[in-house]
């Protein structure tokens, strides 16, 4: 099992910068692929960013030279560094991790951009 808390979410300006934080418990040696997803009011969730265990990233078309995907294996912990954040970045942020298989998720934390 492997238990997720994500942290960092707020309110923010266009234009601002917000640094999320998942942090893993449990079978943290198996995780593999780390994922930050969104989903705003009314739409699907989508995939934000990736992470693989030897350090490759991949994102989003729309948060492109804006988010940065890291991860911390020591604290086990993944971060998405948001920069030049937009309207339509808002939306509730999810950390998920890949055990073989098996994916889990943590609850969330809520990005809010508006002036």
């Amino acid at each position: 099992q492997v238990q997720l808390v994500e942290s960092g979410g707020g309110l923010v300006q266009p234009g601002g910068s917000l640094r999320l934080s998942c942090a893993a418990s449990g079978i943290t040696f198996s995780i593999d692929v780390m994922r930050w997803y969104r989903q705003a009011p009314g739409k699907q969730r989508e995939l934000v960013a990736v992470i693989t265990g030897g350090g490759s990233t991949a994102y989003a078309d729309a948060v492109k030279g804006r988010f940065t995907i890291s991860r911390d294996n020591i604290k086990n912990t993944v971060y998405l560094q948001m920069n030049n954040l937009k309207p339509d970045d808002t939306g509730h942020y999810y950390c998920n991790a890949q055990v073989a298989i098996t994916n889990y998720w943590g609850q969330g934390t809520q990005v809010s951009v508006s002036s």
